[in-house]
């Protein structure tokens, strides 16, 4: 079962087909809210939006181990993160939908292991490729069928917030390799290969960095507001046409 973590700009999904929602306890706490469970192109599709169906939680208080165990309680096989980003690199201008398959993590002060018990064996996961590799090609092939464009590979570069970067900042992030900044995907995709869950994100460029662009003297929240609404409805397409690709049940 494909499970979506809806980002800033995706808290709800319209096209779902609302069969339950389901009240998780975990270890770990409380997860972002109640799992939507429903059905998207037919099959079945989990939903949760890591800020909260009302967008009250900053990416430094999202409870990401509670949020991952849930999803894998109900049943998920497969996870589609969706974020929002700011565009780094020179030809990733807002509006731009892109598919991820590297990650820097510059956050720090999160809950980012489930293997921190005196109990459990000290547990090194392989990371090198941090995105699922047969997840992104149903992606690609989602947005192809869907007739929308996105662009294959950007190193995300995820930081603390939640306030936003200052242009020094994107500078030293550019120098270190990265294409875009964010602040939610960590310990998210970790935590999801420690469950042995895959894991892929779509990324939409929301505004430039700081000091690039626009965004050259001030990032414009009302612009950031403009280019979400502008582009939910391409994300929703190509998360239908991937709800029709993803296996419902996992390869292992």
């Amino acid at each position: 079962m494909l499970a979506i973590l809806g980002g800033s700009g995706l808290t709800s999904f319209a096209e779902l087909e609302i069969e339950r929602r389901e009240v998780v306890r975990t270890p770990y706490g409380e997860p972002s809210g109640p799992i939507t469970i429903g059905r998207l192109a037919g099959n079945r599709v989990v939903f949760l939006p890591r800020h909260g169906y009302g967008h009250t939680i900053p990416p430094h208080d999202i409870n990401y181990r509670a949020n991952i165990w849930a999803l894998k309680q109900v049943g998920c096989t497969s996870i589609v993160a969706v974020a929002s980003v700011g565009g780094i690199r020179s030809d990733l201008n807002p509006g731009m939908i892109v598919l991820l398959d590297q990650i820097v993590d510059y956050s720090w002060g999160r809950a980012s292991t489930y293997f921190d018990s005196p109990e459990l064996p000290v547990t090194h996961i392989d990371f090198t490729i941090p995105f699922d590799t047969s997840l992104r090609q149903h992606l690609k092939t989602a947005a192809r069928e869907a007739g929308q464009t996105i662009i294959d590979g950007a190193v995300y570069a995820c930081m603390q917030g939640p306030r936003l970067e200052t242009a020094a900042e994107i500078n030293r992030l550019e120098r270190d390799g990265a294409d875009v900044v964010g602040m939610t995907l960590m310990p998210e995709a970790s935590l999801a290969r420690e469950l042995e869950i895959p894991y892929a994100a779509l990324a939409v460029i929301v505004n430039h960095g700081a000091g690039r662009g626009d965004s050259r003297l001030a990032i414009s929240t009302s612009q950031i507001t403009q280019t979400l609404e502008n582009t939910r409805t391409i994300v929703r397409l190509v998360l239908i046409h991937a709800a029709k690709l993803v296996p419902q049940t996992s390869s292992k």
